[in-house]
């Protein structure tokens, strides 16, 4: 898998910027690690193969986040909404599976 590759999509970029302007305006959601994540998927950095399987753990651990009352609401962001956007949101979700499988077959 070349880095090109392991480059997320705008998709996913816009995503993680939306989460990094939500956690600014709300002051909630995420962690250190979240947010160090979505600078770099905000900037389309070249993931390592390590960082995308931790993003697909971080996605199977907290899909029970998408439950939560205002998860989906801008205005009122739960704070689970916020931490899945720095992950790159659904897009996220789905271009880390994508990219693991890619690394699986490259193995």
């Amino acid at each position: 898998m070349t880095a090109a590759d392991r480059t997320p999509p705008k998709t996913v970029a816009d995503a993680a910027a939306k989460g990094l302007e939500l956690r600014k305006a709300h002051r909630r959601g995420g962690t250190q690690v979240g947010v160090a994540r979505a600078r770099d998927l905000a900037g389309r950095k070249a993931l390592s193969a390590d960082t995308i399987k931790r993003m697909n753990s971080y996605f199977a651990r907290h899909k029970v986040d998408k439950r939560a009352k205002n998860f989906g609401d801008d205005d009122n962001p739960s704070a689970g909404y916020v931490a899945w956007l720095l992950w790159g949101g659904d897009a996220g979700k789905d271009w880390a599976a994508k990219a693991r499988d890619a690394l699986k077959t490259d193995d």
